[in-house]
Protein backbone atom coordinates (compact mmCIF):
# COMPACT_ATOMS: atom_id res chain seq x y z
CA UNK A 1 0.00 0.00 0.00
CA UNK A 2 1.23 3.68 -0.10
CA UNK A 3 3.10 5.54 2.49
CA UNK A 4 1.41 8.42 4.50
CA UNK A 5 -1.08 10.16 2.16
CA UNK A 6 -2.36 13.81 3.79
CA UNK A 7 -6.05 14.97 3.48
CA UNK A 8 -5.09 17.77 5.55
CA UNK A 9 -2.72 18.83 8.06
CA UNK A 10 -3.65 18.45 11.95
CA UNK A 11 -3.49 17.59 14.92
CA UNK A 12 -2.75 13.85 14.24
CA UNK A 13 -0.19 15.11 11.30
CA UNK A 14 2.56 12.44 10.90
CA UNK A 15 1.28 9.58 13.23
CA UNK A 16 2.17 6.05 11.98
CA UNK A 17 -0.94 4.33 13.15
CA UNK A 18 -4.31 5.22 13.62
CA UNK A 19 -6.49 2.78 15.89
CA UNK A 20 -10.32 3.04 15.30
CA UNK A 21 -12.44 1.51 17.88
CA UNK A 22 -13.83 1.12 21.59
CA UNK A 23 -11.74 2.00 24.48
CA UNK A 24 -13.32 0.60 28.13
CA UNK A 25 -13.03 -0.36 31.30
CA UNK A 26 -12.24 -4.81 31.88
CA UNK A 27 -13.27 -5.43 35.18
CA UNK A 28 -11.94 -8.82 35.84
CA UNK A 29 -13.81 -11.30 38.41
CA UNK A 30 -11.69 -13.99 39.33
CA UNK A 31 -10.54 -16.49 42.22
CA UNK A 32 -8.03 -13.92 42.99
CA UNK A 33 -10.52 -11.13 43.77
CA UNK A 34 -11.82 -8.06 41.67
CA UNK A 35 -9.75 -5.83 39.31
CA UNK A 36 -10.56 -2.85 36.93
CA UNK A 37 -8.12 -1.87 34.31
CA UNK A 38 -8.29 -0.31 30.65
CA UNK A 39 -9.38 -2.36 27.75
CA UNK A 40 -11.07 -2.49 25.00
CA UNK A 41 -9.81 -4.70 21.84
CA UNK A 42 -9.06 -1.32 19.55
CA UNK A 43 -7.15 0.22 22.49
CA UNK A 44 -5.43 -2.95 23.46
CA UNK A 45 -3.76 -2.67 19.74
CA UNK A 46 -3.17 1.01 20.42
CA UNK A 47 -1.04 0.17 23.45
CA UNK A 48 0.73 -2.85 22.31
CA UNK A 49 1.48 -0.41 19.37
CA UNK A 50 2.55 2.17 21.89
CA UNK A 51 4.83 -0.26 24.12
CA UNK A 52 6.43 -1.53 20.82
CA UNK A 53 7.59 2.09 20.14
CA UNK A 54 5.25 2.63 16.98
CA UNK A 55 3.62 6.79 16.87
CA UNK A 56 -0.16 5.96 17.30
CA UNK A 57 -3.64 7.79 18.13
CA UNK A 58 -7.08 6.25 19.41
CA UNK A 59 -10.01 7.21 17.60
CA UNK A 60 -12.71 6.52 20.08
CA UNK A 61 -15.78 7.18 22.40
CA UNK A 62 -15.32 7.49 26.09
CA UNK A 63 -17.28 9.49 28.55
CA UNK A 64 -16.29 11.76 31.22
CA UNK A 65 -15.89 9.52 34.76
CA UNK A 66 -13.48 8.67 36.27
CA UNK A 67 -12.62 5.42 33.60
CA UNK A 68 -12.02 7.58 31.33
CA UNK A 69 -9.63 9.46 32.63
CA UNK A 70 -8.09 6.10 34.05
CA UNK A 71 -7.88 5.11 30.24
CA UNK A 72 -6.47 7.98 29.05
CA UNK A 73 -3.76 7.84 31.41
CA UNK A 74 -3.01 4.32 30.45
CA UNK A 75 -2.47 5.33 27.00
CA UNK A 76 -0.63 7.80 27.58
CA UNK A 77 1.94 6.08 29.26
CA UNK A 78 2.52 4.14 26.41
CA UNK A 79 2.85 7.45 24.28
CA UNK A 80 -0.54 6.93 21.94
CA UNK A 81 -2.68 9.65 21.61
CA UNK A 82 -6.34 10.33 21.96
CA UNK A 83 -7.50 12.13 18.69
CA UNK A 84 -9.75 14.83 19.01
CA UNK A 85 -13.52 13.64 19.12
CA UNK A 86 -13.21 10.53 21.47
CA UNK A 87 -14.29 12.39 24.28
CA UNK A 88 -18.42 12.71 25.26
CA UNK A 89 -20.28 13.43 27.88
CA UNK A 90 -21.86 10.21 30.21
CA UNK A 91 -20.39 7.17 31.24
CA UNK A 92 -17.59 5.15 30.03
CA UNK A 93 -18.48 1.22 28.79
CA UNK A 94 -16.90 -1.36 30.65
CA UNK A 95 -16.81 -5.09 29.88
CA UNK A 96 -16.73 -7.57 33.17
CA UNK A 97 -14.15 -11.03 32.39
CA UNK A 98 -15.01 -14.12 34.59
CA UNK A 99 -12.23 -15.89 34.59
CA UNK A 100 -12.03 -19.68 34.94
CA UNK A 101 -9.24 -21.68 36.78
CA UNK A 102 -7.60 -22.54 33.30
CA UNK A 103 -7.50 -18.91 32.59
CA UNK A 104 -9.88 -18.29 29.68
CA UNK A 105 -12.73 -15.58 29.97
CA UNK A 106 -16.37 -15.02 30.05
CA UNK A 107 -17.31 -11.90 29.00
CA UNK A 108 -20.29 -9.36 29.44
CA UNK A 109 -20.48 -5.65 28.14
CA UNK A 110 -22.55 -2.61 29.24
CA UNK A 111 -21.38 -0.62 25.72
CA UNK A 112 -22.78 2.04 23.59
CA UNK A 113 -20.93 3.21 20.30
CA UNK A 114 -21.28 6.00 18.79
CA UNK A 115 -18.49 8.59 16.45
CA UNK A 116 -18.80 11.65 14.67
CA UNK A 117 -18.88 11.04 10.91
CA UNK A 118 -15.69 12.89 10.26
CA UNK A 119 -12.74 12.91 7.68
CA UNK A 120 -9.64 11.69 9.18
CA UNK A 121 -7.13 15.32 9.80
CA UNK A 122 -4.43 12.88 7.99
CA UNK A 123 -4.00 9.33 6.91
CA UNK A 124 -1.38 7.54 8.71
CA UNK A 125 0.62 4.36 7.29
CA UNK A 126 -1.72 2.14 8.73
CA UNK A 127 -4.99 2.35 9.60
CA UNK A 128 -6.26 0.03 12.25
CA UNK A 129 -9.87 -1.20 13.50
CA UNK A 130 -11.99 -4.03 14.75
CA UNK A 131 -14.21 -5.48 17.57
CA UNK A 132 -17.46 -4.25 18.97
CA UNK A 133 -16.83 -0.73 16.66
CA UNK A 134 -17.51 -2.35 13.56
CA UNK A 135 -20.66 -3.59 14.19
CA UNK A 136 -22.58 -2.04 16.63
CA UNK A 137 -24.87 1.02 15.94
CA UNK A 138 -24.64 3.51 15.34
CA UNK A 139 -20.69 4.15 15.57
CA UNK A 140 -20.26 1.46 13.08
CA UNK A 141 -20.92 3.26 10.02
CA UNK A 142 -19.21 5.71 10.68
CA UNK A 143 -16.37 3.81 10.88
CA UNK A 144 -17.42 1.79 7.64
CA UNK A 145 -17.36 5.49 5.99
CA UNK A 146 -13.99 5.90 7.59
CA UNK A 147 -12.30 3.05 5.95
CA UNK A 148 -14.30 3.62 2.56
CA UNK A 149 -12.63 7.07 3.14
CA UNK A 150 -8.82 5.62 3.53
CA UNK A 151 -8.57 2.04 2.00
CA UNK A 152 -6.95 3.27 -0.79
CA UNK A 153 -4.40 5.67 0.55
CA UNK A 154 -3.24 4.11 3.82
CA UNK A 155 -2.76 -0.61 4.63
CA UNK A 156 -6.09 -1.25 6.48
CA UNK A 157 -5.72 -3.81 9.26
CA UNK A 158 -9.20 -5.49 10.48
CA UNK A 159 -9.80 -7.99 13.32
CA UNK A 160 -13.66 -8.70 13.95
CA UNK A 161 -12.36 -9.94 17.36
CA UNK A 162 -16.23 -11.28 17.52
CA UNK A 163 -18.45 -10.95 21.00
CA UNK A 164 -21.70 -12.74 19.77
CA UNK A 165 -23.60 -11.61 22.26
CA UNK A 166 -23.51 -8.41 21.26
CA UNK A 167 -23.85 -8.89 17.54
CA UNK A 168 -27.58 -9.10 17.06
CA UNK A 169 -28.35 -12.13 14.08
CA UNK A 170 -25.70 -14.40 12.73
CA UNK A 171 -26.57 -12.91 9.39
CA UNK A 172 -26.38 -9.92 10.29
CA UNK A 173 -22.86 -9.67 11.49
CA UNK A 174 -21.74 -11.87 9.24
CA UNK A 175 -22.76 -9.62 6.42
CA UNK A 176 -21.29 -6.49 8.20
CA UNK A 177 -18.02 -8.64 8.32
CA UNK A 178 -17.78 -9.37 4.64
CA UNK A 179 -18.94 -6.08 3.37
CA UNK A 180 -16.15 -4.61 5.21
CA UNK A 181 -13.68 -6.54 3.67
CA UNK A 182 -13.29 -5.06 0.24
CA UNK A 183 -11.72 -2.08 2.13
CA UNK A 184 -9.42 -3.99 3.95
CA UNK A 185 -5.77 -5.03 3.63
CA UNK A 186 -4.94 -7.17 6.13
CA UNK A 187 -7.78 -9.30 8.29
CA UNK A 188 -6.64 -11.10 11.35
CA UNK A 189 -9.08 -13.88 13.47
CA UNK A 190 -8.72 -16.29 16.02
CA UNK A 191 -9.71 -19.97 14.92
CA UNK A 192 -13.28 -19.52 17.20
CA UNK A 193 -14.06 -15.88 15.16
CA UNK A 194 -13.81 -18.06 11.64
CA UNK A 195 -15.63 -20.46 13.32
CA UNK A 196 -18.39 -18.94 14.42
CA UNK A 197 -18.43 -16.96 11.09
CA UNK A 198 -18.14 -20.13 8.86
CA UNK A 199 -19.25 -23.04 10.47
CA UNK A 200 -17.38 -26.51 9.68
CA UNK A 201 -15.39 -24.76 6.82
CA UNK A 202 -11.65 -25.71 7.10
CA UNK A 203 -9.68 -22.52 8.21
CA UNK A 204 -7.60 -22.75 4.87
CA UNK A 205 -10.97 -22.78 3.03
CA UNK A 206 -11.74 -19.21 5.06
CA UNK A 207 -8.65 -17.72 4.88
CA UNK A 208 -9.53 -17.86 0.85
CA UNK A 209 -13.06 -16.54 1.24
CA UNK A 210 -11.55 -13.82 2.62
CA UNK A 211 -9.46 -12.95 -0.01
CA UNK A 212 -11.32 -13.46 -2.36
CA UNK A 213 -14.10 -10.65 -1.15
CA UNK A 214 -10.89 -8.48 -1.19
CA UNK A 215 -8.23 -8.92 1.83
CA UNK A 216 -4.63 -9.08 1.03
CA UNK A 217 -3.70 -11.08 3.46
CA UNK A 218 -5.31 -13.36 6.64
CA UNK A 219 -4.18 -14.07 9.81
CA UNK A 220 -5.96 -16.68 11.86
CA UNK A 221 -4.46 -17.34 15.18
CA UNK A 222 -4.98 -20.97 16.27
CA UNK A 223 -4.20 -21.37 19.99
CA UNK A 224 -2.22 -23.90 20.99
CA UNK A 225 -1.33 -24.41 17.19
CA UNK A 226 0.10 -21.26 16.46
CA UNK A 227 -0.86 -19.28 13.42
CA UNK A 228 -1.41 -19.37 9.62
CA UNK A 229 -1.18 -16.34 7.36
CA UNK A 230 -2.36 -16.71 4.35
CA UNK A 231 -2.02 -14.66 0.95
CA UNK A 232 -3.53 -14.96 -2.97
CA UNK A 233 0.52 -16.68 -3.16
CA UNK A 234 1.30 -18.74 -0.10
CA UNK A 235 -0.39 -20.31 3.06
CA UNK A 236 2.42 -19.89 6.04
CA UNK A 237 1.47 -22.00 9.34
CA UNK A 238 3.35 -20.71 11.82
CA UNK A 239 4.20 -22.72 14.91
CA UNK A 240 2.95 -21.56 18.49
CA UNK A 241 5.57 -19.70 21.04
CA UNK A 242 5.10 -21.29 24.25
CA UNK A 243 4.76 -19.60 27.63
CA UNK A 244 3.46 -20.55 30.86
CA UNK A 245 -0.40 -19.03 31.01
CA UNK A 246 -1.36 -16.27 33.58
CA UNK A 247 -4.49 -15.50 31.69
CA UNK A 248 -5.60 -14.76 27.97
CA UNK A 249 -7.39 -11.40 27.76
CA UNK A 250 -5.59 -9.46 25.71
CA UNK A 251 -3.50 -11.92 23.50
CA UNK A 252 -4.88 -11.39 20.42
CA UNK A 253 -4.71 -7.85 20.57
CA UNK A 254 -1.15 -8.40 21.39
CA UNK A 255 -0.63 -10.32 18.36
CA UNK A 256 -2.56 -8.00 16.31
CA UNK A 257 -0.29 -5.23 17.68
CA UNK A 258 2.93 -7.03 16.59
CA UNK A 259 1.82 -7.87 13.27
CA UNK A 260 0.99 -4.05 12.39
CA UNK A 261 4.94 -3.31 13.99
CA UNK A 262 6.13 -6.21 11.23
CA UNK A 263 4.40 -4.28 8.57
CA UNK A 264 5.54 -1.06 8.71
CA UNK A 265 9.21 -2.55 9.44
CA UNK A 266 8.86 -5.55 7.03
CA UNK A 267 10.57 -3.06 3.89
CA UNK A 268 10.77 -3.50 0.85
CA UNK A 269 10.30 -7.63 0.68
CA UNK A 270 6.52 -7.60 0.05
CA UNK A 271 5.05 -10.40 1.74
CA UNK A 272 7.13 -13.46 0.44
CA UNK A 273 6.75 -16.48 2.35
CA UNK A 274 9.73 -15.52 4.63
CA UNK A 275 8.03 -12.45 5.16
CA UNK A 276 5.20 -14.29 5.97
CA UNK A 277 6.60 -16.50 8.61
CA UNK A 278 8.35 -13.97 10.65
CA UNK A 279 5.70 -12.03 10.83
CA UNK A 280 3.04 -14.63 12.57
CA UNK A 281 6.54 -15.76 14.18
CA UNK A 282 7.00 -11.88 16.08
CA UNK A 283 3.32 -11.71 16.91
CA UNK A 284 3.06 -15.34 18.49
CA UNK A 285 6.01 -14.33 20.62
CA UNK A 286 3.77 -11.05 21.65
CA UNK A 287 0.83 -13.14 22.31
CA UNK A 288 2.71 -15.78 24.02
CA UNK A 289 4.48 -12.75 26.48
CA UNK A 290 1.22 -11.43 27.29
CA UNK A 291 -0.57 -14.41 28.36
CA UNK A 292 2.20 -15.01 31.05
CA UNK A 293 1.13 -12.23 33.00
CA UNK A 294 -2.38 -10.88 34.20
CA UNK A 295 -4.38 -8.68 31.72
CA UNK A 296 -3.84 -7.14 28.76
CA UNK A 297 0.08 -6.23 29.17
CA UNK A 298 1.63 -6.53 25.77
CA UNK A 299 5.31 -6.41 25.43
CA UNK A 300 7.61 -3.37 25.31
CA UNK A 301 10.33 -4.02 22.39
CA UNK A 302 12.85 -4.77 24.09
CA UNK A 303 10.68 -7.99 25.82
CA UNK A 304 9.67 -8.44 21.99
CA UNK A 305 13.31 -8.88 20.94
CA UNK A 306 14.55 -11.12 24.29
CA UNK A 307 14.38 -14.97 24.77
CA UNK A 308 11.00 -16.08 25.74
CA UNK A 309 11.34 -19.32 28.05
CA UNK A 310 9.49 -22.67 26.92
CA UNK A 311 7.02 -23.69 29.03
CA UNK A 312 3.21 -24.62 28.46
CA UNK A 313 1.74 -23.51 24.92
CA UNK A 314 0.04 -20.20 24.34
CA UNK A 315 -2.71 -19.12 23.42
CA UNK A 316 -3.62 -16.44 20.72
Amino acid sequence: MSTTQHLHSGPAAGIDVMVVGEALVDIVVSPRGTVAHPGGSPANVAYGLGRLGVDTALLTSIGDDHYAAAIEDHLRSAGVRLLPGSRRQGTTATATAVLASDGSARYNFDIQWDLPRTAPATLPKVLHTGSIATFLAPGAAAVRGLLEQSHQRCLVTYDPNIRPALLGSYGEAKTIFEELLPFTDVVKLSDEDAHWLYPRRPLEEISRHILDLGAGLVAITRGVDGSMLTTRDAHVPVPPVTAAVADTIGAGDSYMSALIYGLLMRGTDGMAPSVLEALGRMASKAAAITVGRPGAQPPTLDELQSDVPEQQPAHQ
